[in-house]
């Protein structure tokens, strides 16, 4: 019986004894996804394999079990491949099978050859998924992954080596030590510092990517490769690795910017690190094809550069199961509706997770009220939309219109202070994927917001705006000064504005644009009313204004216990997950309510402040862990709108113009 080493370790020797006992049988390689399903299901094995996010390629045993977690950034053009072949001895005439599914190289004795005329070939197809790590993915959440995967591992290196020998001595740190590096940067630039003459490179936590990446920014060098490599990663500064993913079925259920988790085969095999050239058209699968004639290779220099990059630097991952991801935050069970539940494992210690989460709502509810109130300069009302606003999400779309979208606009902030760069570091504690947009003259004219197709390569170069699903865009208008936006600048606010308002981003295919649905969060803080548009403007009013605004936010996340924090990750996670509704009979209230009003005032609401308060309703009924509407909260909507609106039309009389 294969002990965890084997399938671990070496994955090819568990499928090529379900090949050689089910060939000529067809079902060898559904037999082969069930295998590594059912093993992953024991013990939490899931733990035990090593992730591309977290250890460096170069630490990992060519052609083991990895995993990786990750964006469709892009989609290549379905290729074939031999997914059986056979080789001959032209000594002996000996035959023998082999099969193709998994690898880039084909396996070939020293003494045989392929037989591209054999009868026995079956050509195959599989989809090929340009992957990078979740754009923005905050550290707080690399930093948990990271702590459950050396936590497995030490709890397990008594039964079994591990497939990495990469053990750095972060994860001998407490979780409070992480969190504490985390929050305050200068002690992980002081950590680095120190360690940097040492030797001991692990000892450095930048705990985004570690040390996955080979240089600072977007671009590698690639010893075959000049102009030097671009990752094509969507946000500026993102550090990590790039995989091509090879999916073998049902990849038509996944798209791009879906964030997946996949488990597969590492192939790093240095006969993919060259690059096609104009001399050659080097074709490594299968193994003795590697001289065909350049003239039958059709694809352009760029894109054989672009599609068969270095494994050095872009790993291929051969994908044996691979799910879509409902969140990526590591404090939640990985399957939490219903439908998704039916397949997983452990349902039962779900529900017990999700139902003594439940049953302590409430305080957690008020603390991060409190937090989050002094955060905001004591103001309560800011504080209770900022939180409406964490944990909306876009639950359904009507013909055009997406439902349950919830921008924020925080107008009101300082002009070129700290504060709002503050703010997004708290958020940036709360949520698992957020970035904060600086919206500025330059930024506007010079950064690339849209997605668009690069046809000399064949890819999709991205753009700011490919984001994953619930990622949280924090847009700082406060950086705004007078100037001139040029063309780009045009179409990247026009872009923004589409974002916001119909949660798509239209990218750019040269001759025609296609439309990409999205879910993001945005928040937008400005000094008066911003220039894009929003679902609801709230304006700031400090109830206290800090000698020091940099140590009063500083202390802030000091004075939270990393528990506390993770409360707070869970709460704002789990309720964008909850399913709502409304009863007829409340309905039937809410109807009556809004034809009293509109008798009594006919300019006191329009058909969007019912729709917006049915939005704050919503949000409302879920923060209190209520999943359907009750007539109370929906007098505490109805509340919290009309301060809304007092504040602001007393800001309105105070400046003689509209916020």
């Amino acid at each position: 019986m294969p002990c965890v080493a084997d399938w671990l370790n070496n994955p090819f020797s568990i499928v090529q004894g379900i090949f050689a006992q089910n060939v000529p049988n067809s079902d060898w390689e559904k037999k082969v996804t069930e295998y590594f399903k059912e093993k992953l299901k024991e013990n939490n094995a899931t733990n035990w394999v090593p992730s591309l996010n977290d250890v460096p390629v170069h630490y990992l045993k060519p052609n083991s079990l990895v995993k990786f977690r990750c964006m469709v950034q892009d989609m290549f053009d379905p290729e074939f491949y031999m997914g059986v072949y056979e080789t001959v001895d032209p000594n002996t005439n000996a035959r023998v099978l082999h099969f193709g599914k998994y690898r880039d190289v084909a396996e070939c004795g020293p003494q045989q050859e392929i037989d591209l005329n054999s009868s026995q070939t079956v050509t195959s197809e599989r989809q090929t998924f340009y992957c990078v790590p979740v754009p923005g993915e905050s550290a707080w959440s690399v930093v948990v992954l990271n702590l459950q995967f050396y936590a497995y591992i030490s709890a397990s290196q008594a039964r079994v080596s591990p497939s990495t020998s990469y053990t750095p001595s972060r994860h001998k740190r407490s979780y409070e030590e992480d969190e504490d590096m985390d929050l305050h940067p200068s002690k992980q630039k002081e950590q680095h510092i120190g360690n940097s003459s040492g030797g001991d490179i692990h000892g450095c936590v930048e705990p985004k990517r570690l040390e996955t990446e080979a240089s600072a920014g977007h671009h590698l060098i690639s010893p075959n490769c000049s102009p030097p490599l671009d990752l094509n990663f969507p946000l500026p500064g993102e550090k990590g690795p790039a995989c091509l993913v090879k999916v073998y079925e049902s990849w038509d259920s996944f798209k791009v910017n879906d964030v997946l988790e996949v488990y597969g085969i590492l192939s790093v095999d240095p006969v993919l690190s060259i690059v096609n050239n104009e001399e050659s058209c080097a074709v490594p699968f299968p193994a003795d094809s590697s001289a065909l004639d350049p003239m039958e290779c059709m694809d352009t220099a760029e894109e054989q550069r672009v599609h068969s990059p270095p494994a050095s630097l872009v790993p291929r991952i051969h994908v044996i199961l691979a799910q879509k991801l409902q969140h990526i935050n590591p404090l939640l069970p990985a399957c939490l509706n219903e439908e998704e539940s039916k397949t997983c494992e452990y349902l039962n210690l779900t529900s017990l997770f999700v139902s003594n989460f439940m049953s302590e709502l409430s305080p957690v509810r008020a603390e991060l009220l409190g937090f989050l109130t002094h955060a905001l300069l004591g103001d309560s009302l800011a504080a209770e939309y900022l939180i409406l606003h964490l944990i909306s999400t876009v639950y359904a779309r009507r013909d055009v219109l997406p439902l349950g979208k919830f921008t924020v606009n925080l107008s009101g902030c300082p002009r070129n202070s700290i504060f709002t760069e503050h703010i997004y570091r708290i958020i940036q504690q709360l949520v698992p994927a957020s970035y904060r947009l600086q919206m500025t003259i330059e930024n506007m004219n010079h950064s690339r917001f849209i997605p668009h197709k690069d046809y000399t390569a064949n890819r999709l170069v991205s753009g700011v705006l490919q984001l994953a699903s619930n990622t949280s865009l924090v847009v700082d208008e406060t950086q705004l000064e007078q100037g001139q936006l040029d063309t780009t600048g045009v179409h990247n606010v026009t872009a923004l504005g589409n974002l916001i308002t119909w949660q798509k981003v239209d990218y750019d295919f040269n001759y025609h644009q296609m439309e990409f649905p999205c879910n993001i969060n945005v928040l937008i803080t400005s000094e008066g009313r911003s220039l894009l548009p929003s679902d609801c403007q709230v304006h700031l009013q400090p109830q206290i204004i800090p000698p020091n605004m940099e140590e009063y936010m500083n202390s802030l996340l000091t004075a939270v216990l990393p528990s506390v924090l993770n409360k707070f990750r869970i709460y704002l996670s789990l309720l964008r997950l909850l399913d709502y509704s409304i009863s007829d009979e409340v309905t039937k209230a809410v109807e009556e309510d809004f034809v009293e009003m509109r008798k009594n005032d006919p300019e006191s609401i329009t058909a969007d402040d019912l729709h917006r308060t049915l939005l704050v309703a919503r949000f409302l009924s879920l923060s209190a862990g209520q999943t359907t509407l009750s007539r109370e909260r929906w007098l505490r909507a109805k509340q919290l709108e009309a301060l809304r609106k007092a504040r602001l039309q007393q800001q309105k009389c105070v400046n003689g113009n509209e916020l």
